[in-house]
Parts: C-alpha cells; structure tokens; sequence
C-alpha cells in the first residue's frame, strides 16, 4: 500500500480480509476479493470492499435448503473460531430459521488447533442428539477434523456431514488423490461454487493445464481460480472505463498519517487516491461474461445469479447430485437454464446419496443425545382427576396419561431415559399452559398430562398425535320433578286446545253443508246428523272416516284439514316427548346459546384453557367464572346452585366430565360439544421426539392397545340402568299417563252407568208389556211354575239380545194389546145389543 495503487486484489482469507478493508476504506481504494466469503463483510461498513465471489450468505441458504429438503429441524455446526467461521455459522442460524430448523449445538475450533483439540470438540458434539454436522472451517482444519472424526466412527452409518465449499477447492486442487484420505470422507455433501460450462472456461482450464505441464505445477484449478481470473479482468475494464472517462490517476497526502516516535509502520508513506470513488463506481458497473459466467454486481454488491453444485463424495472421487441456486432452490437442472425460467422453488429435486457407512437410506438425523441427561418431563400434579396423573413422591408418577406415554416411548427405535418432573403441591392445580411455557423455556424437554392441543400451546412448542379426543361440553343439574297426572294436557295451552277444539268442529260443520244435499250419510234426523258432524270431525285425528265425501269442494276441504291434523298430532307428539324428558333440567341452560346468554355462574376446572376460552372467544365476564379443583368442588358447588352460591353449570373437557358423572348420576351433559380438539404430549418446538411419539402412538392406536389402555383404567362401575337417578334415556311411569287413565276410566264407567240405567228401563217396559198380555194356558202353566220376581238369569238374557229384537216384540205385544181391546169393546156392544 506504500506504492500508488488504484485498485487491490485480495486477500485470499476473511480475517484479513476485514484487517486490509480498514485501510481501503482510508485510502479509498477499491479492494476485491476473490476468496473472502464472510457475509460480515458488508458493503455497509467496508464500502469500498467488493467481493468478487459468491458471500457464504447464500452458501449458508443452500446449506439450509438441503437440510429442509431432508426434514433434518436440529443441526451441529463445525466451525473455525474466527472472523469466517463465525460469520459462516451466523448466516447458517438466520437460513435455518426461515425453514423452521435451528443450530442445536456449536462446535467451535480454535485455529490452528492440533488433533486432540479437534478430537475433545468432536467429542462433545456426538454426545449431543443431532447427526447433522456442517462442517465451516478451513482446509487444514478440515482435514484433521475428519481424520479424528474416521478415528471416533462418526463417519458411519446414522451421520450426516454437510461441508462447505472448502473441501471441494481441496479435492479440485488435489491432481493426484489419496486413497486413505478420501476413505474419511465417504458419504459426504460437499457444496461448490457452480461455473457453468462455457467456451471461455474451457480455454482457460486449456491453458492452465499447459502452462502447470510446462511449469512442472502439480495442483488443479479449483472455482476460486476462476473467480480469481475474473476479477483480475474485473479492475482491468474498470480502469479501462475510468481512464476512457477522462479521469486522472492523482493521490494525495492525509496529515493523519504520521509515524509517531519509534513507530515503524511507516504511515506517512501511505497516500489517498483521489479518483477511488469514481473508481469504485466503474467496478460497480462491471457487466461482462467470464469464465464463472455473468460477472455483474447487483444492489447488495453482491455477484448476480449465486448457484452452487452439490456433490457427495464416494469412492475415489465425487459425483453431481444437483444444483443450489437462489432463484430455483435445489434442482437436478443446471442454474443457467433455470434462470431462463420464473422463479419456481415448489419442486424441489436430488438425485439419490450414498450416506456415510455405503447406506442408501436417508439417516433421521439425530438419536436422543447420550451426554448422561434423561429427558425432563414436567407433569402436572393435580388436586383431582388421579386417574388421569397423579404424584406418589419425586419421579413416582401413575394414571392413564402416564402409562401412555411410557408405552409409547418404549416403541422408538433407541432408548430415552425418563426423568418425571412433578409442577405443582396437589392441592392445586397447576397453570398448564405454564408448564408448556417452561417447555419452551428449556427448563423441561417435554410435558407430560392431560394437556389439550390449544392454540397457545402450539405456538410454543410441539405436539404429538393426539391420544385422546377431546372437547368442551356443559355439565348441569338434573331436576327431580314428581310426574304430573296432567302432563298430556301440557304441551297445549289453553287457547290452543279451545281453538283446536273449535276448528274440528267448524270443520265438521262445512263438510256437512257441502253432502247435505247430495250424501244420505249426512242425511237423517237432526238428532243423526249432530253425531254425524261430530263424529266425522273428531273421527280424522285417529282414523279413517267411514263416511264417503262426494263433492270436490269436501274432498278439498278434507284434503287441507287432514294436513292441518297431521301437523297438530306431530306437534303434540314431539311437545310431549321434550316435556317428559327434557323438563328434569334444572337451570333452564340447554345449550352453548342458552349459556352465553344467561348471567348464570359457570364453573372450570382451574389451570385449565377452559377459562381464557370462555373469556377470549365466547366474551363471557370473568365474573360469571367460578375456578374449582377437585371432583368433590365440581358436584358440590351444582348441587348449591347459582342461588347459594355454586354454580348453575361446569364447562369442562369431555374426559373430565365423563370421570365426573362416572362418581354422580344426578347431573347431565346438555348440548352438544362445542369444541374439538385433543390432548397431546409437548416437546420444544421442531424436537424430533414429538415426530417419532407421534408415530409410537399411531402405532398403539392401530394396534388397539391404546383402548387397553383407557379399558384399564376407567372400567369402574357408573350409575346403575336401574337408578331412578340415572340420567339416560328417560322411563315414564304410570303417574304419567294417570289422569289421562282416570279420564278414560271415567268415561267408561259413565257410558257403561247410562247404558243400564237404559237396559233396566228397557227391562221394565219389556216385563210391563210381557204382563199385560193375556197369558195362554201353556202361558199360564210357565207362569206357575215360575218364581216370582225377576231373574237374574233372565235379565242376562234380555242384555243378550239385539236391541232391535226387543223394540220389535215390544211394538208387537203393544199391537196387539191394542187389537184385545177392540175386540173385547166389540164382544161388550153385540151383547148390550142382545
């Protein structure tokens, strides 16, 4: 820098690179560099730094790509502790984040560290769970990294190793390769800066295997020799440009720059180029193509269109699996074709790797970590519900949420030590969504319970497959109302049964003015045709009519009245139904409706979501809320009622409130379950064990030891079929129906009192003329021989027969009564005349 310079090409590494680019800035001079990849190095801070390379920003997003594209969520990075590795590992974190992944563990290595540094670092990082190792660091560090890591058996079977493009420069570089070498890096991913295929790039290399024949040069040409050559023709058009301008090549003095005493660094030598800025603007302007294709900044200064090639090392060399690009994400199509196209980073596409320890099958990524630690798992420790989880002492949980989750660890692949974390005194419960919380606070791995899949929780951690369905419903009183002798008068009010009434009626009356005149069944006696209205009237409720309707004007009157009697009957018949079951509900709540629209206090279960629910979604006031803990609360505080106060109704999950009504028959659940949602285990958020306990479960589920489970522990007896308490399917009782029995034992002692009080006048008409007749001799002999008064036996036989018989023999002895008294006036005149 003590010559005049317009322009630097360099340095080959970011550490010096961010020394060098305070001076540049000083000086204002242009410095280029075709190796420093650190993203750190930002135009923001360095502006007169320009990389002529790709930045590892988007190395470190194809890096993320790949680990997306595998759904690995937890990576180890492998880095060197400086100026590049750092950043590298920086712009990693941020790249994992947009596809939901993170660095679980950072392996720093300090430069220049010998083999048992390397091997302590390695060391630490196998004991963590993640097998996805990134390896940033530098190529002598690289290569003792994996000669340690061959030494540990990470390279193996269940490992993934991701490098950057360091490793690619060296095998590049290397014209003859060592086979134990590249035994180390078996089944490894391996970025490169992707050049496409050109003429010019194929001159190049020519040329360069000439000159290293002529030069006896055994290293190859690697991508940072191309991107190298670029940028020497980069500054040799721009000073071109800047001299083509009119500009002069002038520098100047800065007072600032002395030596002090002693100071040797020689300051005063160092001059300011005038021109730097209009300089730096012609680099800016750069459009031209190369050997690594398009060479052009764009507004970040950042080389247009980043591609990288992605590789997996095997054998004695590598093979292409696909492409990174920032336009199109990872494909099997080379970048320059696919910027030809829009962006499309939906179909994602690799050809097939050969991982570590010669596998074709994608490893998962990670086991549970073997540094010592069981995983925590927090578990509630409720007042009530101990079938579902309860505390015995430290680590000594039981219950059905428990057994589980222990059956279902047991069916992962690998072993997971288990450490139960009891949260709360049992004497109240617990803030769940607090647990969660210190899931997601890493004070706990994991979250263990009856704990509902809710929103809240899902944003904060990670849930498994529900093993339980769950839901909120309401839980109210049943009221124990005698049975009413009335009931079946009730489901019509007064008015409605007079109006009812009245229109049979009505109806009757038009259908006989209609067949008056033209129907002998609507024809008789004024006596006959009264019945007849009502009859037929009252007749169509129950049964067909025996009278035959001939004019159309009746038929469509009868037409219209027999739907409005359909209608009646089915209303009545569904009224009475809801009367003799739904009335035993105390409160008046039938529903969520009804709930929200009612200023009844509500009881839930404390702890639970249930109350921030009610609030936030239903907007019911925190005063109408009542917090309870134990089963005995829940049954006393219904059984007070709102009026001494309790509560009028509980909205609790559905599994709770079967437990509940499992221990008290005198309450029911009313309406329907307005809720759906389920209960599930929580891990941190993107923790792999949530994806494989999602699997154990699925696997219990299908396997149906999952209802075994539940079977085991809730088979105890619930309310008796028997129970007058039971609240099921409602039985009616005779004192139900015993007024509507006593109306029509009534009515039949009544027709049956009216009828012999006619049968007797009937007998005594009958006897009367039977005795007023003159008796014949065989007549006279019966009469002897009879007993006087009346006979049982006879009064049975005079019921017996037809009424009509008896009117006929009545009309005949009458006659005849009448003929002997003519005859006998007769015989009086012919003797008064003798």
């Amino acid at each position: 820098m003590e010559e005049n310079v317009v322009a630097v090409i360099g340095p080959q590494s970011s550490g010096i690179g961010h020394v060098i680019s305070h001076v540049a800035n000083e000086l204002h001079v242009p410095l280029l560099s075709f190796a420093a990849t650190d993203p750190a190095l930002a135009a923001l801070e360095y502006p007169y730094f320009l990389r002529t390379t790709i930045s590892d920003y988007f190395q470190m997003n194809a890096v993320a790509s790949i680990v997306d594209y595998y759904q690995w969520k937890r990576v180890t990075a492998i880095y060197v502790d400086d100026d590049y590795g750092r950043g590298g590992v920086s712009a990693l974190g941020d790249a994992l984040a947009t596809k939901r992944a993170i660095i679980s563990y950072k392996a720093a290595i300090p430069p220049n560290s010998n083999a048992d540094v390397i091997s302590d670092v390695l060391v630490r990082a196998n004991m963590m769970e993640s097998r996805v190792m990134v390896v940033h660091v530098n190529p002598d560090t690289g290569k003792r990294i994996f000669s340690a890591a061959n030494k540990l058996q990470m390279v193996a079977s269940g490992y993934v190793w991701i490098v950057t493009d360091w490793l690619a420069a060296v095998l590049d570089s290397s014209a003859s390769r060592d086979l134990k070498d590249m035994s180390h890096i078996q089944g490894l991913i391996v970025l490169r800066q992707h050049t496409p295929e050109s003429d010019a790039k194929n001159k190049f290399i020519s040329k360069w295997n000439t000159m290293a024949r002529n030069r006896s040069v055994t290293s190859g040409l690697n991508s940072y020799g191309f991107y190298a050559y670029d940028s020497v023709w980069t500054v040799a058009r721009a000073i071109d440009q800047f001299l083509d301008s009119g500009q002069q090549i002038n520098f100047s003095t800065d007072p600032r720059l002395h030596d002090s005493n002693g100071n040797t660094l020689r300051l005063s030598t160092l001059k300011i180029f005038d021109g730097g800025e209009q300089m730096l603007q012609q680099l800016l302007l750069t459009n031209f193509t190369g050997v690594t294709g398009p060479v052009q900044f764009g507004s970040d200064r950042n080389l247009v269109r980043p591609a990288y090639d992605i590789l997996n090392v095997g054998g004695s060399g590598s093979r292409l699996i696909g492409y990174w690009s920032n336009h199109s994400g990872l494909s099997i199509a080379a970048p320059e074709i696919l910027y030809q196209k829009p962006p499309n980073t939906s179909a994602q596409q690799l050809y097939n790797v050969l991982w570590p320890g010669d596998s074709t099958t994608m490893p998962r990524g990670w086991v549970f970590r073997n540094n010592g630690q069981a995983l925590r798992v927090g578990v509630p420790n409720k007042a009530s519900f101990k079938d579902l989880v309860s505390s015995r002492g430290p680590g000594n949980v039981t219950g059905y949420c428990i057994d589980v989750f222990n059956t279902a660890i047991k069916l992962l692949p690998y072993p997971v030590p288990v450490q139960f974390v009891t949260i709360g005194d049992g004497t109240k419960n617990p803030s769940y969504i607090g647990i969660v919380s210190m899931v997601a606070a890493n004070t706990l791995d994991a979250a263990v319970g009856d704990f509902a899949i809710v929103r809240n929780g899902t944003a904060i951690s990670e849930y498994t497959q529900p093993y339980v369905e769950a839901g909120l419903v309401i839980v109210a009183p049943v009221k124990q109302t005698p049975p009413s002798a009335w009931a079946f008068l009730k489901p019509f009010t007064l008015e409605m049964w007079c109006v009812t009434g009245a229109l049979f009626i009505l109806v009757g009356v038009v259908v006989w003015l209609l067949e008056h005149r033209i129907n002998e069944d609507f024809r008789g006696s004024p006596r006959r045709q009264v019945i007849t209205i009502i009859w037929f009237s009252f007749s169509t409720m129950f049964t067909a009519h025996r009278e035959n309707i001939l004019s159309a004007l009746g038929r469509f009157v009868l037409i219209i009245w027999l739907f409005v009697v359909l209608i009646i009957n089915s209303s009545y018949t569904a009224s009475l139904t809801s009367i003799l079951t739904v009335q035993q509900l105390d409160t008046g709540i039938t529903g969520l409706d009804s709930l929200i629209a009612s200023s009844l206090p509500i009881g839930y279960q404390n702890g639970k979501f249930t109350k921030k629910y009610l609030i936030q979604e239903l907007n019911i006031p925190e005063s109408r809320l009542v917090a309870l803990n134990t089963i005995q609360e829940y049954a006393d505080a219904l059984n007070r009622g709102p009026n001494y106060g309790g509560v009028a109704v509980i909205v609790d999950e559905k599994p709770y409130i079967d437990i509940f009504l499992s221990y008290y028959c005198n309450f029911r659940i009313v309406g329907q379950q307005f809720t759906r949602e389920g209960w599930g285990f929580a891990f941190q958020r993107d923790s792999p064990l949530a994806a494989d306990m999602s699997t154990a479960i699925l696997q219990l589920s299908e396997s149906g030891q999952l209802q075994r489970i539940h079977d085991e522990w809730f088979t105890r007896r619930g309310c008796a079929s028997d129970d007058e308490s039971q609240v099921g399917a409602t039985r009616l009782g005779v004192g139900s129906f015993s007024g509507l029995f006593l109306m029509c034992a009534l009515i039949c002692i009544f027709a049956l009192v009216v009828f012999f009080i006619r049968i007797c006048w009937q007998y005594n008409q009958y006897s009367s003329s039977e005795a007023a007749r003159e008796p014949s001799a065989a007549d006279a002999d019966a009469i002897q021989r009879r007993p006087s008064g009346c006979s049982f036996k006879e009064l049975l036989q005079f019921v017996d027969k037809k009424e009509e018989e008896i009117r006929r023999k009545m009309k005949r002895r009458s006659s005849d009564k009448d003929n002997q008294a003519a005859g006998s006036s007769g015989a009086l005149s012919v003797t008064s005349a003798y």
